[in-house]
């Protein structure tokens, strides 16, 4: 188990992350209008499909949204697109600029398509959801109000999450807990979803505490294809754990698809694919906080 978190955590290393923090690759962009020094559309286009998730990644002026069910769609924002918060606790009511739109944000983003590319035309989110989020973001006294008790164990842990410790070496693996799938699938069963819950619930309770979620699959089909199968998985996991389980975001390392490699079990047979259609989520702690 160790050696395949370990490959999990290089491969993370490996793109300079551990933290939720992800960036796009490099994308077309119609020409038109500049917004955070990139070029974009200006044109109305046609209207696009209404997407509802929370934002994975962001890079300059495109977001990466990922919804319930796992699928991840990128959107452009141009100079013309519209944010917009809505009620709730904190309040929120009122226009935004697209520079307040962070990773672990919910929202509703209104699109239309500008040739291959999907332009956000209004994203709107709740103002309990943007209070959040940027609680988070910016580690606030308040976002980390739950752990006031250890200090500067959270303060390590969150160094960690932001990639400075990167060796698997520094963390003590405290549980796993393996949730599987079917055959190219990566919706969760209702029982996976009350195991997910029971892990968050457990880990919650150990002090310190970071969560790591790595996706397989078995050996059917190509590379292309189970790599981001694996990656669905593991997103999925990880909406689940955070938006159901209540499990908090910043206490989560950048989950990660490993395709096929490490299986659990033979892929020569029914049984041993069954075992390896799996997601795997680690407890981790780190060992310099470990014994405090």
């Amino acid at each position: 188990m160790i050696r395949i978190i370990a490959i999990g955590i290089a491969m993370l290393a490996a793109h300079g992350q551990l933290a939720a923090q992800q960036y796009l690759p490099a994308g077309p962009n119609p020409a038109g209008q500049t917004v955070d020094g990139q070029t974009v559309t200006g044109q109305r286009g046609v209207p696009g499909p209404d997407i509802k998730g929370y934002i994975s990644a962001r890079n300059g002026n495109r977001i990466a949204v990922v919804a319930d069910n796992g699928t991840r769609t990128v959107i452009t924002l141009d100079a013309a697109t519209e944010v917009k918060g809505r009620g709730g606790l904190f309040g929120g009511n009122g226009k935004y600029g697209v520079n307040s739109l962070m990773n672990g944000l919910p929202v509703t983003v209104k699109t239309r398509q500008a040739g291959d590319t999907l332009v956000a035309s209004v994203v709107t989110f709740r103002g309990n959801d943007f209070k959040t989020a940027a609680m988070i973001r910016a580690g606030t006294a308040q976002g980390f109000e739950e752990q006031t008790a250890a200090t500067a164990a959270v303060s390590a842990a969150t160094e960690a999450l932001r990639g400075r410790v990167a060796d698997i070496d520094n963390y003590n693996v405290k549980s796993s807990t393996n949730v599987y799938f079917d055959t190219g699938k990566w919706t969760l069963s209702e029982k996976a979803k009350a195991e997910l819950c029971t892990a968050a619930a457990a880990a919650e309770s150990t002090p310190n505490a970071l969560l790591l979620v790595v996706g397989y699959t078995d050996s059917v089909g190509d590379d292309d294809f189970n790599q981001e199968l694996s990656e669905k998985r593991a997103s999925r996991v990880m909406a689940h754990l955070q938006q159901v389980c209540r499990w908090k975001q910043f206490r989560t390392l950048t989950p990660s698809g490993m395709a096929k490699s490490d299986p659990a079990a033979d892929n020569s047979t029914e049984e041993g694919k069954a075992q390896n259609r799996r997601v795997t989520v680690n407890v981790l702690v780190s060992k310099a906080v470990d014994a405090l």
